[in-house]
């Protein structure tokens, strides 16, 4: 799987951004797809993943510190997950990277086999 991600920007603290990572060489459909964040001097740190449970179910994830403001979806017929970023802070300052997996879990960076390149969003305050 390779995946790349786009949407990155700066943006002031309020604003909004929407991140996109395509996906190419596996089926799509079967992957849980995450998306994490690293700031400078920080560890890699799970934002939110979109996981199958099942049938076309999905179920999806969120870090306490994005509940509310973030958005993860994805379009099987596109190969593409998003992510929707809203009243953006200037904390949520990081490279954010796709990933993809077809482990169980979703909140650990081991859990995915295949990561993007990463794109980068600034919030300025």
């Amino acid at each position: 799987v390779q995946l790349q991600a786009s949407g990155g920007g700066l943006v002031q603290a309020g604003g909004s951004l929407r991140l996109s990572c395509v996906a190419s060489g596996r089926t799509f459909s079967s992957c849980n797809m995450g998306w994490f964040r690293q700031a400078p001097g920080k560890e890699r740190e799970f934002v939110s993943a979109i996981r199958r449970s099942g049938g076309s179910i999905y179920y999806v994830d969120y870090a306490d510190s994005v509940k509310g403001r973030f958005t993860i979806s994805r379009d099987n017929a596109k190969n593409t997950v998003y992510l929707q970023m809203n009243s953006l802070k200037p904390e949520d300052t990081a490279v954010y990277y796709c990933a993809a997996g077809l482990r169980f879990g979703v909140r650990a960076a081991g859990e995915y086999e295949y990561w993007g390149q990463g794109t980068q969003v600034t919030v300025s305050s």
